[in-house]
């Protein structure tokens, strides 16, 4: 109320109806002078027929404001990060194509995995696809100096697929018979700059695994070098029921083990009693010669789920993070 008293205050003029401007509105009805009453009279003056500016008053058109929106991430809005709406957008659409196509290029080369056990198994036609689809993958790169980014390297990471010979002899021990190879795997602790390889194998009998732990030092921003220090072979964990497989093939030839279930069965509770014996003990440690103790290692490629990498004599690692979707099917 107090705003209303003080607007009356500022002074105004009011616009009589008997002003010039409006006394063609101040009636009613509309007055229309005939034209030819205007041309005969007499006293019509040249005046009349002229043109008259009417003035009126308009409505102030109003101004609409033109927003543009954009979403932008925390940290963004500096002036490098801004641009035109129209280049934001093609810039975004070509990132998204570029998302799309590394996608397509992880699900093929892990596709192209099928069947070659790791590697042990691949033909000559897919390790050259296997590479042309590391080079592709390489080229896109998300994280160009991987070792400054050591939480994506953090964690566990099974082994997919490998070029290097001096695994094939271990990954060849899965194909003796009830004897498999489960998991080939590294764990990487960035924090403390270690690093455990570790190979499970699986049996009838028992299941265990033979790991080295290792210090790795950063020397580029792509390459490490890697110092083991120590073998572990688990303590075996013997399974409480025997299960066998009907058959095994053993030089080309398979075997029947059905006769063998009945002997098996009537040792089952012996083996229980073993199992727990033997789960007591501590893992066996073993050194590692000098001559094998240190090696280095190149990563190429690095993203939350997938890691290359290539070693000193040239063979490639392709690794999968645990938990990834890649390790399904």
């Amino acid at each position: 109320m107090a705003a209303i008293s003080q607007l009356n205050q500022f002074p105004c003029k009011t616009l009589s109806s008997k002003t010039p401007l409006f006394s063609h509105f101040s009636s009613s009805r509309p007055s229309i002078i005939p034209l030819n009453s205007i041309k005969n009279s007499p006293t019509t003056n040249n005046s009349i027929l002229k043109p008259r500016i009417l003035v009126t008053r308009e409505q102030p058109t109003k101004k609409r404001n033109l927003f543009l929106v954009k979403a932008v991430d925390e940290g963004e809005g500096s002036p490098e990060n801004e641009g035109p709406p129209v280049a934001l957008a093609e810039k975004g659409e070509e990132e998204l194509k570029e998302l799309a196509e590394v996608d397509r290029l992880k699900r093929q080369l892990v596709d192209t995995f099928y069947g070659t056990d790791r590697g042990l198994n691949a033909t000559s036609e897919t390790r050259a696809e296997v590479v042309e689809l590391i080079t592709q993958l390489e080229a896109r790169n998300p994280n160009p100096a991987p070792t400054e980014a050591l939480t994506l390297l953090n964690g566990k990471w099974i082994l997919a697929y490998t070029s290097f010979a001096g695994l094939f002899p271990l990954l060849s021990s899965g194909t003796l018979p009830l004897v498999k190879v489960e998991e080939i795997s590294q764990t990487i602790d960035s924090e403390n700059l270690t690093v455990q390889n570790s190979v499970q194998f699986s049996g009838p009998l028992a299941t265990t695994s033979i790991s080295t732990n290792a210090k790795f030092e950063v020397r580029s921003p792509k390459r490490v070098q890697i110092k083991f220090e120590e073998g572990i072979i688990a303590t075996p964990k013997l399974t409480d029921s025997i299960e066998l497989p009907e058959n095994v093939e053993l030089l080309g030839q398979k075997i029947d083990l059905t006769p063998f279930r009945g002997i098996i069965s009537s040792v089952q509770d012996t083996a229980s009693s073993v199992a727990k014996t033997i789960s007591s003990q501590p893992p066996l440690k073993f050194s590692i010669p000098n001559r094998n103790a240190e090696s280095w290692l190149l990563t190429t490629y690095l993203d939350d789920d997938l890691r290359i990498s290539r070693g000193d004599a040239g063979s490639i690692f392709v690794l999968i993070k645990e938990g990834s979707p890649l390790l399904t099917p």
